[in-house]
């Protein structure tokens, strides 16, 4: 009975999650469509024609990939739950690993399995998004080697990071009795306050050259509304985001003494030193209305809630044999777990992509109106003109896919908050 119940509310979960998506991005392909020929009029002397097209065939092109990619993974977490693929993984690791390397080795295998297994159903839409999509748009700018060079290193990063954190995570939860999952909790939120700290020096840079910036005018106006803004940062970086898309943006990153902020070089070739100025002073808000702190602290409240059900979910024979795999009486059924909880939680989750949207938006009012009244407005409009441009940001989505997905509000309501620009 509790088995049933279960798979029941699973597959209403999947279905109706797919189904909601499918008329979002219909609705939103209808849209876009519809108005693809002609510029709104708020934005017609200062955006062309072409830019206008070229945004709304990048916007459908995305939209077909993301209904296909979408309708393919529905169909692969029915694969690994009620049609038994975890459950055969998880017997075959069980019977190769178990009696030889013991219980550790053997769920550490069944996690990595899992994760390589995906990894190779991912491999092709990833190819195609990067190598169709992004370039079919002048977008990337990847060679396949350097493709293949960052799933490598990526990889490696995920091993060296991965293992470790999960051994400790499935230590705990077998060894902390009834409440492991709010030692396992406390474990997550000090690995992810560590990974904050050492994601700008040791991470990041495997990936991307990182130089100081070399533009002393604009290092020096930089510097200046920092301190008009009462934030320090460890330093002022260059990216060379160009070496893998033509998209633009800036950003801080790390944690306490460790932040830094980090402009993309193909920020600050499109940008006047001025609309740099006010992008960084729009970023400066959400650390002055505490907005990161804020999805930090509600980041982890909700990981807490869901160790929590977890903790009771992993004692209910039902939750297994509803999702289509079946546990082992002499085994321990930890990572089958975690991986059943992981796969099953998203199309439940799905409908609450509102609310977070909706309060990101708003967050994003508010660090613009702190950007206005620190910097100029006005080069606050024309950079974000110019950013919707290069990334080729659709002006006219549907308002219910709008309010469902986006974290940024839409340009038309975002300009229409700020003084025109000149």
């Amino acid at each position: 009975m509790i088995a049933s119940s279960f798979t029941a509310l699973f597959v209403a979960a999947v279905l109706g999650s797919f189904a909601a998506r499918l008329w979002l991005a219909t609705r939103q392909a209808r849209h876009v469509a519809r108005h693809r020929g002609e510029v709104p009029a708020a934005f017609a002397a200062t955006v062309t024609t072409a830019a206008h097209r070229k945004a709304a065939d990048y916007t459908l092109a995305q939209l077909r990939f993301g209904m296909l990619s979408s309708a393919f993974g529905a169909v692969v977490l029915l694969a690994w739950t009620l049609l038994g693929g975890l459950d055969v993984l998880n017997g075959a690791l069980r019977e190769l690993v178990l009696p030889h390397l013991g219980p550790m080795a053997y769920q550490l295998a069944l996690l990595a399995g899992f994760v390589l297994v995906g990894a190779v159903i991912e491999l092709p839409f990833g190819w195609y998004e990067t190598f169709r999509v992004e370039q079919r748009f002048g977008f990337n700018r990847m060679s396949l080697g350097l493709w293949l060079a960052d799933l490598a290193k990526g990889a490696l990063v995920g091993i060296a990071i991965g293992l470790p954190l999960a051994a400790l995570i499935l230590w705990i939860m077998g060894a902390s009795g009834g409440l492991w999952w709010l030692w396992a909790w406390l474990a997550w939120v000090g690995f992810n306050l560590v990974l904050l700290v050492l994601y700008p020096t040791v991470i990041a840079p495997l990936f991307n050259k990182f130089e100081p910036l070399t533009d002393e005018t604009l290092s020096e106006r930089v510097r200046a509304l920092m301190r008009r803004c009462g934030f320090a940062a460890k330093g002022l970086f260059v990216m060379d985001g160009s070496r893998r898309s033509a998209h633009a943006n800036a950003y801080f990153t790390g944690l306490g003494t460790a932040k830094r902020v980090v402009f993309f070089d193909t920020l600050l070739a499109r940008l006047t030193p001025g609309e740099v100025e006010a992008v960084l002073a729009h970023e400066l808000g959400h650390f002055k209305h505490r907005h990161v702190g804020k999805r930090l602290v509600g980041i982890f409240a909700l990981s807490l809630a869901g160790l929590a059900l977890l903790g009771w979910l992993a004692g209910q024979s039902g939750f297994y044999t509803g999702l289509g795999v079946t546990p082992h009486v002499d085994a321990p059924n930890d990572a089958l777990a975690l991986l059943l909880f992981a796969l099953a939680l998203p199309p439940f989750t799905f409908f609450v992509t509102p609310l977070m949207a909706q309060l990101s938006r708003r967050h994003e009012f508010q660090a613009d109106a702190y950007a206005c009244a620190q910097a100029d407005g006005r080069d606050l409009a024309r950079a974000l003109l110019k950013l919707h441009e290069d990334n080729a940001s659709t002006l006219t989505p549907d308002p219910w896919y709008v309010r469902f997905y986006y974290s940024h509000p839409p340009a038309s309501e975002r300009l229409a908050a700020l003084p025109a620009p000149a």
